[in-house]
């Protein structure tokens, strides 16, 4: 790959000319066109020759070239037909010792259930704001071969995948990731390597896989209990978890027997103290089968 094989604003505002693109807030299209951020990027993912990275949304290929470029193996995941088109061309043109290194799935990320080739290590990926959550957690659930997640993501959302319990921005992201993950923020990300530039600012949060918590409810009971936690989140736990119990009294005594406070809230819990509530539940049956109770909001991509 030659020094000036990444892609810049010229070339960026070349390719989407010749090819008819104008960027869809829909599905969140901004377009790093910054080298230095896209090696900034690279370097903070740790990418590794030779290790196997699965990017979600490329656009037009900036990130796919710094991730070649550091000698990572790519899936490229693109829900644009002209984008997953075009990516092995750009590629090809501007990096051809590397395009049999690269690989692209033409698929909205929330389906993708499988993927070609040996299985991930490592997600890098810009995602757009109104998907990131759901992307993110599905894809942790889905591939247990991700080690290292890095993705660029609206401030707000990073701060929320990262924050701690007992903060401001704690929330069903923050607890639903902590079950897959220990998450950081990783760096703060300037408007003006986008285009167009956006109206929110950017930022980079690094996941590090572990263990989830030893418990015997499944994940989707443990989710279920976090999200009617945070449904009325100025809700003490006894009344929050009612829903799901069926009165204050019974919920007060899962959460005693789950050595939980009745009145502290949810923005207060560790991922481990709602999955000793899922336990709790459970054993008492107020959680049905490995879904959850019915009607819960369980799933694994729900934010």
């Amino acid at each position: 790959m030659t020094t000036d094989a990444l892609l810049g604003p010229a070339q960026i505002r070349d390719l989407a000319g010749r090819l008819g693109i104008r960027p869809t807030k829909s599905w969140g299209q901004n377009f790093v066109v910054d080298a230095g951020t896209v090696r900034k990027i690279v370097r903070t993912a740790r990418v590794t020759a030779g290790e196997r990275v699965v990017e979600i949304g490329p656009g037009l290929g900036s990130l796919t070239l710094g991730l070649l470029e550091a000698g990572a193996d790519v899936v490229a995941v693109e829900i644009d037909p002209v984008l997953a088109t075009q990516l092995p061309l750009t590629v090809a043109e501007r990096a051809p010792g590397s395009a049999e290194r690269l690989t692209v799935l033409q698929r909205d990320a929330l389906t993708v259930t499988e993927l070609p080739g040996p299985p991930p290590t490592a997600l890098v990926a810009n995602l757009p704001y109104n998907v990131a959550v759901p992307v993110l957690l599905s894809f942790l659930a889905r591939f247990g071969s991700l080690e290292r997640v890095l993705v660029m993501v609206q401030t707000e959302v990073a701060e929320r995948l990262a924050a701690p319990p007992g903060s401001r921005t704690y929330g069903i992201p923050s607890a639903k990731a902590a079950w897959y993950a220990s998450a950081r923020p990783a760096g703060a990300i300037g408007r003006a390597v986008f285009w167009p530039v956006p109206r929110v600012d950017s930022s980079l949060v690094a996941l590090e896989r572990r263990q989830p918590p030893t418990t015997t409810a499944s994940r989707e009971q443990v989710f279920a209990v976090v999200d009617a936690a945070f449904a009325q989140r100025r809700k003490m736990l006894r009344s929050a978890l009612s829903e799901l119990t069926g009165s204050s009294a019974s919920a007060e005594a899962a959460l005693v027997a789950a050595a939980v406070d009745p009145t502290a809230r949810g923005e207060r819990l560790e991922i481990t103290d709602f999955a000793r509530i899922a336990e709790q539940l459970v054993a008492a049956g107020h959680l049905g089968g490995p879904g959850g109770a019915p009607g819960a909001r369980g799933s694994a991509s729900q934010a």
